[in-house]
């Protein structure tokens, strides 16, 4: 084989590569590695080879990087068959094969014995509201890779970047990335009308009661992905963002406050649009009057709506085109 190979390329050059090859490998053997976070530093002493998560998606990264986790948080939200696991997530499960990862019921918060009894070496929470009791509660179960920063604001690059990291996979993890923002790259080059427009993100509205506007801040991973889309966020909503706060709320009194909003995003169907139309205050919103509405269902796609290292393939092409629809109401 080698003797092929100086056919076509010096030896000299197969020497460098082979050198070059050799000091990858070590760069993602080398430990320990110590990942700093929100709680401090988690050291990890050598290559995880059970890898447990808890809290939304945070499983995905495994999953993107061809490893089944031991254990894993079940879906509470846009789950329709109700097993507990996502469609894009089964999908992978159905390719990878293996066994079933354990699904965690977090519905009364995390099930710490549940956790344990998959004997996991690392337990990826990057994107969570882990607390700092839960994370010494877990911190005695297994080295935890905790948030950034602040709960629930790690976005998916963070996401990707830090559980890769605890998994001794960081290399493999800034891959990942590349290939997802050269997928949103494409699909964006046909919809040029999103460039440059506002969006907001309310959270659940409800259709009898429409005194207050809660919306998701810049802190939140559905808005931070607007500006992945070609979106940008108002700078009422930058301006009405807490600190260390995804999600804030106004009296409906204060909606012109939201006027500089082009696209607003939420989760609903025709009866809570029909009821913002006739409500008086939300009525004057500029993006409800002119239609520049996207209603996201209890359904997947509205799930993920909030970017994930595997929802984003499986929802980027209907989401953009349900985005450019209500771009194209502002002309």
């Amino acid at each position: 084989m080698l003797g092929r190979f100086r056919s076509s390329f010096p030896l000299a050059a197969i020497l460098l590569w082979l050198l070059s090859f050799g000091a990858v490998l070590a760069a993602e053997t080398t430990y320990p590695i110590t990942i700093k976070h929100a709680f401090g530093e988690t050291v990890i002493k050598s290559k995880p080879q059970r890898v447990a998560s808890v809290a939304w998606a945070n499983h995905e990264v495994p999953l993107a990087l061809g490893i089944v986790p031991v254990g894993m948080a079940a879906a509470n939200f846009g789950d329709d068959d109700g097993d507990g696991i996502l469609p894009w997530v089964a999908e992978k499960l159905t390719q990878l094969g293996g066994d079933k990862p354990v699904l965690f019921d977090e519905g009364d918060g995390i099930d710490f014995e549940a956790v344990a009894a998959t004997q996991p070496d690392v337990i990826l929470a990057s994107y969570s509201g882990l607390s700092r009791a839960d994370y010494e509660t877990l911190s005695k179960i297994a080295p935890v890779i905790a948030y950034p920063q602040s709960p629930w604001a790690t976005d998916w690059r963070e996401m990707i970047r830090f559980n890769s990291a605890g998994m001794g996979m960081a290399e493999e993890g800034e891959a990942l990335v590349k290939t997802i923002e050269a997928e949103i790259a494409k699909t964006l080059s046909g919809h040029p009308d999103l460039a440059g427009k506002s969006a907001m993100f309310v959270t659940h509205l409800d259709a009898t009661d429409l005194s207050v506007v809660n919306f998701y801040t810049t802190n939140d991973s559905r808005v931070k992905f607007f500006a992945d889309l070609g979106l940008k966020a108002p700078q009422s909503v930058e301006k009405a963002s807490l600190p260390g706060k995804f999600s804030g709320s106004v009296s409906a009194e204060r909606v012109d406050t939201f006027d500089d909003v082009d696209i607003l995003v939420t989760y609903g169907d025709r009866k809570l649009i029909d009821a913002m139309k006739a409500n008086p205050l939300l009525a004057r919103m500029p993006a409800v009057a002119k239609g520049s509405v996207v209603m996201l269902g209890r359904n997947p796609v509205g799930t993920a709506a909030n970017p994930t290292p595997l929802s984003i393939s499986w929802v980027l092409k209907d989401y953009v085109a349900l985005l450019s629809q209500a771009a194209k109401h502002q002309q």
